[in-house]
């Protein structure tokens, strides 16, 4: 049976590929890793009969399979509430396990009373599947009452009830709400049981999910399961910058991943001195501007001076103690510890044939394009400079410097150059030649034409006659 919560429509999940375990509406969201799987359990071992059943979010609970139903992890059951009806969830954990999770959540056996009644059939699915298409539209108008009756509260998840008889309306404020007007209008557009329960910050982020300024999914919707309070003082402790912007996570307030390297901070901290807010000599006032816990530095400055000098720690005390019985040292640039920045090779995997990994593999042939430009520019403004405005003869330029004896004989014979070239080179006649004048045709047009005239004369008289008409 497919995943009826996923998020890919009820089918089996397409990314995990656990054929219908994704629990919940995210892959393995407060999942526990059930580590007994794999083992044999002894042949007189009787199974422990009471299960753990997940719901939407992040909602467990522990019930009791008093009929010894075979029951895997992933199953739909419907089960037992203590407001009468019945819900529908996932079996999430069986086994030893169960009794583990509950020592650690601080409960008794005594206290787990509710029951599993069945396996749930497809009729309790499609009537569960239905109830939960419907809590988007019922949280839209949930809040839109909540607007008009001016509440300052916000509504963030609704939970219907496998039977769709109750639903569950999950919202955070800031102080007291008084909110019955409310139920009694929801009670009249919905027609079902109304319970309203006020939840924090962080539990509304772990319903909702999403995503961290790390890239990941948020800690407290897959695996976090109690929240610790965070100060500010963990961000001191840790030498970050108080910005509430970088130091909010979704909810709004400090992030819980503050506190995961606090106690690593906390034991190197043992070692660096405190109150060390300046040290005295005869220059001046030395103030702290910079510690580096685990390099166990202290970063000093003058007034008007942006170097910083850098002491070790066990200077640093020792100069506060000198403070304290009245001494002061001459200069903190003498004493500053020497950093020394080690210079790591970069070793390549492979060998660098075409050599493209350096950014700046085409300056250098740029540049030598540019300064063959810039000196034939330079040989050309040389050339023009010259009176009568000719170039200089430069040898290997395409100027022969052979006399002009010297230059006939080293020409090829005239029957190795090309036929088109010879054809060239050919003796023009005289009336091709330029600046040659055709010789007269007796017979030019000087001499035809008084005779091409008389004819346009006669031609005219004709189609005058033509046109004129008759005279009576």
């Amino acid at each position: 049976m497919g995943c009826g919560s996923c998020s890919t429509g009820g089918c089996t999940p397409a990314g995990c590929k656990s054929n219908g375990s994704c629990l919940t509406n995210g892959c393995s969201k407060l999942d526990v890793y059930d580590w007994l799987s794999d083992m044999d359990m002894p042949s007189n071992y009787k199974a422990f009969n009471v299960v753990e059943v997940k719901f939407k979010g992040s909602r467990k609970d522990f019930y009791i399979n008093h009929e010894h139903i075979y029951l895997e992890q992933g199953e739909l059951v419907v089960v037992e509430t203590t407001t009468g009806g019945y819900d529908i969830g996932h079996i999430s954990l069986t086994g030893e396990l169960v009794r583990m999770q509950i020592r650690k959540k601080h409960l008794k056996l005594e206290d787990v009373t509710k029951k599993i009644y069945r396996r749930a059939s497809p009729a309790d699915v499609d009537k569960w599947k239905a109830a939960k298409d419907a809590e988007w539209e019922t949280m839209h108008r949930a809040r839109k009452l909540a607007l008009e009756l001016g509440l300052s509260m916000k509504l963030s998840d609704v939970d219907y009830q496998g039977d769709k008889t109750k639903a569950t309306f999950y919202y955070t404020a800031e102080g007291r709400v008084d909110f019955r007007e409310l139920i009694k209008k929801m009670a009249e557009n919905f027609r079902i049981r109304i319970e309203m329960r006020q939840i924090g910050m962080r539990q509304e982020a772990s319903r909702l999910g999403g995503i961290g300024s790390c890239g990941r999914e948020l800690c407290c919707s897959t695996w976090l399961t109690d929240f610790k309070t965070v100060s500010t003082s963990a961000a001191r402790y840790q030498n970050l910058s108080l910005n509430t912007l970088k130091l909010a996570g979704q909810c709004g307030k400090l992030k819980c991943c503050l506190n995961y390297e606090l106690d690593t901070y906390m034991d190197a901290l043992k070692d660096i001195p405190d109150n060390v807010d300046r040290l005295e000599t005869n220059i001046g006032t030395a103030r702290l501007q910079k510690t580096d816990i685990f390099k166990k530095l202290m970063w000093f400055s003058y007034p008007n001076d942006e170097n910083w000098i850098p002491l070790k720690i066990k200077r640093v005390k020792e100069i506060q103690q000198m403070n304290k019985e009245g001494v002061k040292p001459d200069d903190l640039k003498e004493e500053a510890a020497e950093i020394n920045t080690p210079v790591v090779a970069k070793v390549l995997d492979y060998e660098n044939v075409v050599g493209q990994d350096s950014l700046t593999r085409l300056d250098e042939k740029n540049r030598n394009k540019n300064r063959n430009k810039s000196r034939n520019k330079n040989k050309a403004g040389q050339g023009n400079n010259r009176p009568g405005g000719q170039p200089e003869k430069q040898p290997g330029a395409g100027v022969s410097e052979m006399p002009p004896r010297q230059q006939q004989q080293n020409k090829p014979p005239q029957q190795n150059r090309p036929q088109q070239q010879r054809q060239q080179q050919q003796p023009r006649p005289p009336e091709q030649q330029p600046g040659a004048q055709a010789p007269r045709d007796p017979n030019g047009p000087e001499r035809q034409g008084g005779s091409n005239n008389r004819n346009r004369n006669n031609r005219r008289n004709k189609n005058n006659n033509r046109q004129k008409p008759p005279t009576e």
